[in-house]
């Protein structure tokens, strides 16, 4: 009888493990897979510049510059999504900020507790740490990152923090502080978890943080991280997981290899589906974008169709670049009637500085052309000499400030792109005549050459006007009575 329950208890037990079973199968069926939208417009490669929300895989996207955060593109930016492994952008940009570039030369043990939760599921990426293992915190970083290894995040966390759960409260902390106001994590690692969310938008802003780190860029640009044998292992290498990294073979070439990528994290669970969060460079110009619930390869294609459309639309010049366009003439006076522009000068602009020189404009090209326009009405213009001629090739008239988004004034100078000479026998100015005066050492007025004769000049003319007008008027200087007839009387 007892055998008789027993067989029916494992029975029942095996009917509600086989319900079970089923449950979660049709859950994980019921997850629906990322497709395109049927009645989408064609999307067509050779005009990256027409870009739709229908032409993309995933559920939701977001594309920025880097430098302002300005939105180029999204599609769904603020639905709440799991992110997966770029969580590990915020853990290693808490490390980063916490730590310091010096604080990474420390060394990490690998506690029991720090493996715990990588161990509690199967197929996990880790780097297979070993508890009472010793590794170095920028090696361990930096493969957590390329590799995406889960073990490492939550060895990173108690090494930072003392414990997971105090690292997540400040990965919390750090994602009010950025604005990330629909984000919460309850791990570093990215494992799934209900209550561990975020969205497109706010992963662009934890990521744009991260990438003005120089370390992190430095991490995520790796293709392969070499880990120095440890207490416990074998030196080893591991590999990126961004497949926009890899060109491939002459023979087997990789369609989704992306030449201007320059980071950042994949990420992966069942409930997450296919993430990853990219930047990429092209001429002054980054761009981040962010792909949420998408397949395995059309993240990588929904990716370069973002980068493709942010780079048709922004472009990056330097002030001089924009000057140049339009560039500044002026008109000189007293120049030579020989000059062949008729004293017509155009001014070149030269950086004054490394910072000048190395500053630089992000925009839409719509806007570049605007500021090209009428930049004199949005840059500051000085002229520090008056355009009288001489003027010599080179010579510096005058300044022009350009106000970075910074707040900082950066400054260049106007210079003489040619030389006008002045004209042949042009009287001297008065400023020539003081400054000729103040350098003649002779007490006597000067330029006694040229005043003598003018003294004489007038002297001549007072004498002929005397003259004339004895002859005119006599002596007395008034007007004669006419001959006079004497009338004589006889006697």
């Amino acid at each position: 009888m007892r055998r008789i329950r027993r067989l029916l208890w494992a029975l029942m037990a095996l009917c509600v493990l086989c319900g079970a079973m089923r449950v979660s199968l049709a859950e994980e069926e019921a997850i629906p897979l990322p497709t395109l939208d049927p009645d989408r417009i064609p999307y067509d490669d050779k005009h990256p510049e027409i870009l739709y929300p229908g032409q993309l895989y995933c559920w939701s996207c977001i594309l920025i510059e880097a430098e302002s955060g300005e939105v180029i593109f999204e599609k769904d930016a603020d639905a709440i999504r799991f992110p997966a492994s770029t969580t590990k952008i915020m853990t290693a940009l808490v490390a980063l900020n916490v730590l310091g570039d010096e604080g990474l030369d420390g060394t990490a043990v690998v506690s029991a507790e720090a493996l715990y939760a990588t161990q509690q599921e199967s197929d996990v990426t880790t780097l297979k740490l070993q508890e009472g293992e010793e590794i170095n915190v920028r090696t361990l970083l930096a493969a957590t990152l390329v590799y995406s290894a889960n073990d490492g995040a939550s060895v990173i966390a108690e090494y930072v923090a003392g414990s997971i759960p105090a690292f997540v409260d400040m990965m919390n902390e750090y994602a009010v502080m950025y604005g990330c106001y629909n984000t919460h994590f309850t791990n570093p690692h990215g494992l799934h978890d209900d209550d561990h969310y975020t969205t497109a938008r706010d992963l662009a802003t934890i990521t744009r943080y991260a990438m003005q780190n120089e370390t992190f860029r430095d991490m995520v640009f790796m293709k392969t991280v070499e880990i120095p044998a440890t207490n416990k292992h074998r030196a080893r290498s591991v590999n990126t997981t961004n497949q926009l990294f890899n060109p491939g073979t002459a023979e087997k070439p990789n369609k989704y290899y992306y030449a201007d990528i320059i980071g950042v994290k994949t990420g992966y669970t069942a409930k997450a589906q296919y993430c990853f969060v990219g930047a990429a460079e092209r001429d002054g110009v980054t761009l981040i974008s962010v792909i949420m619930y998408a397949g395995d390869n059309s993240r990588w294609a929904d990716t370069i169709k973002l980068m493709n459309y942010g780079f048709s639309q922004y472009t990056s010049v330097s002030p001089i670049e924009l000057y140049e366009a339009n560039p500044i003439s002026i008109q000189t006076s007293g120049y030579s009637l020989q000059d062949p522009a008729m004293g017509t000068l155009t001014l070149t602009c030269v950086a004054a500085s490394q910072e000048a020189k190395d500053c630089r404009v992000i925009d839409t090209f719509d806007h570049v052309e605007e500021m090209k326009a009428n930049l004199q009405s949005i840059v500051m213009i000085d002229y520090t000499r008056d355009f009288t001629a001489p003027i010599r090739a080179g010579d510096v008239v005058g300044t022009m400030t350009w106000l970075q988004d910074n707040g900082v004034a950066v400054t260049y100078n106007l210079v003489a792109s040619r030389s006008v000479a002045a004209r042949e026998n042009l009287p001297p100015t008065l400023e020539e005549i003081e400054q000729r005066s103040d350098a003649d050492p002779n007490p006597f007025p000067p330029f006694v050459d040229l005043i003598l004769p003018l003294l004489a000049l007038i002297a001549a003319t007072v004498g002929l006007y005397f003259l004339i007008r004895t002859l005119l008027f006599g002596r007395s200087g008034k007007p004669g009575k006419g001959p006079q007839v004497k009338h004589r009387y006889l006697r």
